[in-house]
């Protein structure tokens, strides 16, 4: 039987993974976890009023490095393994390099906001200013808790940052 078990090395972002699964689940959504993981790090879905939605996770974990300067715009610039038009890109920011604290801030970013950049992708929805992670102003609507009542909308996957304060509170409910 011992030949048959392979060692088993664990990606750094797992715990952030974790992190934002056990989030996603206390929201009520049902989280789906690959075989392998050459993709989506977890599909989740939820019923909302008479619709199904189905979102496939990426989570990118941002840690402090001792050396990190301030920044106007901060997030995750690189390669996705995947990329869908439902996807949610998840972006839990960290206060150190430690992979055993809770994150300080999540976002829960939409398709339309990772865009093609030289290394990949880019979505940089946060500032680094006095040693920690913060919302920038108009991407603040993607954090937290407000990021997850949008997660329930059936227009997660194309909202811009232009949205009114109506378009806003519509999708919310």
């Amino acid at each position: 039987m011992d030949d048959v078990l392979e060692p088993v090395t664990i990606k750094p972002d797992y715990f952030a993974e974790l992190y934002v699964a056990g989030v996603l689940a206390l929201r009520g959504w049902n989280i789906y976890f690959p075989h392998r993981d050459e993709g989506f790090d977890f599909i989740i879905s939820k019923e909302v009023g008479d619709e199904m939605l189905i979102r496939p996770v990426q989570v990118k974990g941002k840690y402090l490095e001792p050396e990190k300067t301030d920044k106007s715009v901060y997030g995750y610039v690189g390669d996705l393994s995947q990329f869908h038009p439902e996807m949610v890109l998840a972006i839990p920011y960290f206060r150190s390099s430690a992979k055993n604290e809770t994150p300080v801030h999540i976002a829960y970013m939409p398709a339309s906001q990772v865009k093609p950049h030289s290394r990949g992708r880019h979505c940089e929805p946060a500032k680094f200013e006095g040693g920690v992670p913060a919302p920038r102003r108009y991407y603040a609507k993607f954090f937290d808790e407000q990021g997850l009542r949008l997660l329930e909308s059936k227009e997660f996957g194309t909202m811009r940052l232009t949205m009114t304060d109506k378009d806003y509170e519509d999708a919310c409910k």
